[in-house]
This record gives C-alpha cells, structure tokens and sequence, in this order.
C-alpha cells in the first residue's frame, strides 16, 4: 500500500492536491478585481466590446505561449493521439477559453466584481453533479450531497440581501454563460489527457482560444486606448494567473476524480468578493466570513474520507 503511495503522481497525493487547487482558487478570485482595474487603466469602457475581446485574447494567447514554451523546455510529448484530436482541442479550446471569458468578460462590465464571482460558483456545483453522469470515478453519494448543498449555501448568503437584486442579461446572464462552459470544459479535461499531455493541451486551448478573441477583437475595431505601466503591470498578473491556475488545475483534473477537484473551486467567489472589496472600494460584510468558512466545510465534507 505504501508503494502504492509513493509511486502515485504528486498531483494525486492528498497534501498537494489540497495546496495545488487552492493556489488555482485564490489566483482565479484574484481575476475579478484585476479585470476590472485592468480595463480602467487601459480605458476600456462598458460600451468597448471589440477591445475587451481584445484584452481578453492577448491574456490567454500570451499564457498559452508561455505554457507550450515550458513544455517544450522541459520535454513535454506534443504528439496527439486518437483521430480527431485536433477537433476536440479546438472544442474545449472554444469552451475553455474563447466562449468562456467572452461571456466572463461582458459580464463583468455590467456586473459588480462580488455579484459576478458569486454568480460565476453556478460551475461548481454544475461540475460536481456532471461528473457523476460522465465518470464512473465520480459516484454521486451523500457526502457529495451535503458537500454542494453546504458549499451552496455559502453561495446563497453572499448573495443575500444588499446590491442590486434585479437580474441583467448584459451581466448576470452573461456570468451564468460563462460558468456553464467553465463546467462542460472542465468535464473536457479527462478527455483532453488522453489525446496530448495536460499540460500542452492547456498551453493549446489557452493560445487558440486566446488567438479566436483577439482576431475578431481586431477586426471590429478593438484596441486599447491607453498604455500605462500600471495596466501592462496588471495585463501581466492576469497572464500570471491563467498560467499558474490553468495549468495546476487542468493536471488535477486528468488524474483524479472530477467533483472532489472542481469543489475547490466553490472558494472562488468568496475571495473574489474580499479581493474586490480590497482593490474596488466595495463595501466588506461580515457574512463573506460566514461564506467562505461554509465553502471551506463544503470542500472538507467531499474529500474526507468514508
């Protein structure tokens, strides 16, 4: 059984899969504050769709370049297997990627940062349940049960009272779009593994993805209107984060059960709201405490064991 231990991935070994996928969660909360400063010092206005394509696909193609240029450097097989490959790299590049941070980033202008990340969690807890459909790993059971429902609740009192209650397709809908194909390519990623190793198939999607927003991006116009310091500093840590998290998350979920990974991801909204309240000016509540230690039981009640 030791043996068994050891010769295991350490992306499978239970202390750094905990640190691993929460080091993806806090860069992912990180996002919400840093897009919208981001889009401030580079001018981008609510109305300035082409350029938030713009800004959105020089992020991820730049990560993705960066991730395939490790991969190479550190001997990564870039060899693709099964036919079709190439057309299911360009699917899950599209939901990954291109349709997933489109819909992300208009939401986000018509949206404050804390009602997006709560609202944007909906993939959580879509991919906890999706995957007990999909993957004989992922058995639906009661702990996972009371997991989402605990996590979910979490989510149900960050959005409880305070803020603007009405719905808006331009931000709302836009945010729950974008966390339904979060999920479904999070589900993707088991399948990705077995055509081109992990981690070039997260450098793939993140430089296509990135490549199909900044084209039409460019085509109707889309620039930035101001180059600072200040924004190249902020473009880099978001090209930092999807890097680091994408990478990290994207290698847990081809080797071990989808839900117990995808949890962790419940932490998301929870930070996103406290990281917005830091950098955004938005007013701090008490119950994001209350949110994030009910994410935190949420995570713990999945993964425990029997």
């Amino acid at each position: 059984m030791s043996n068994q231990v050891e010769n295991r991935s350490i992306f499978q070994r239970a202390p750094w899969i905990t640190l691993f996928a929460l080091t993806a969660a806090v860069l992912w909360g990180w996002a919400y504050p840093l897009i919208k400063l981001g889009f401030q010092e580079f001018g981008i206005s609510s109305d300035m769709t082409s350029s938030k394509m713009l800004f959105a696909g020089v992020r991820f193609c730049i990560s993705g370049l960066i991730i395939l240029a490790l991969a190479a450097k550190t001997g990564k097989s870039f060899r693709t297997e099964g036919n079709g490959a190439w057309w299911f790299i360009l699917v899950f590049s599209l939901l990954n990627t291109t349709l997933h941070y489109a819909f992300f980033y208009f939401g986000l202008s018509f949206s404050e940062g804390s009602r997006a990340s709560i609202l944007n969690s909906i993939s959580t807890f879509l991919v906890v349940i999706l995957a007990c459909l999909f993957f004989k790993s992922d058995k639906m059971n009661l702990q996972k049960v009371l997991g989402c429902a605990v996590g979910f609740a979490g989510v149900l009192i960050l959005n409880a009272g305070g803020g603007s209650s009405e719905f808006s397709w331009a931000g709302d809908g836009m945010i729950i779009l974008n966390a339904i194909c979060s999920a479904f390519a999070s589900l993707m990623t088991r399948g990705l593994s077995k055509r081109v190793d992990v981690f070039v198939g997260t450098g793939y999607s993140l430089a296509l993805g990135g490549a199909l927003l900044i084209i039409p991006g460019l085509a109707l116009g889309g620039h930035l209107p101001v180059i600072s310091l200040t924004g190249c500093s902020i473009l880099l840590g978001l090209i930092t984060i999807s890097t680091v998290a994408f990478a990290l998350y994207n290698k847990l979920l081809s080797l071990n059960p989808v839900g117990k990974i995808a949890i962790y991801t419940s932490l998301i909204p929870v930070i996103g709201v406290l990281t917005s309240c830091l950098c955004l000016g938005e007013a701090f509540q008490w119950k994001y405490v209350l949110a994030g230690t009910l994410a935190a039981a949420g995570i713990f009640i999945i993964n425990k064991g029997k």
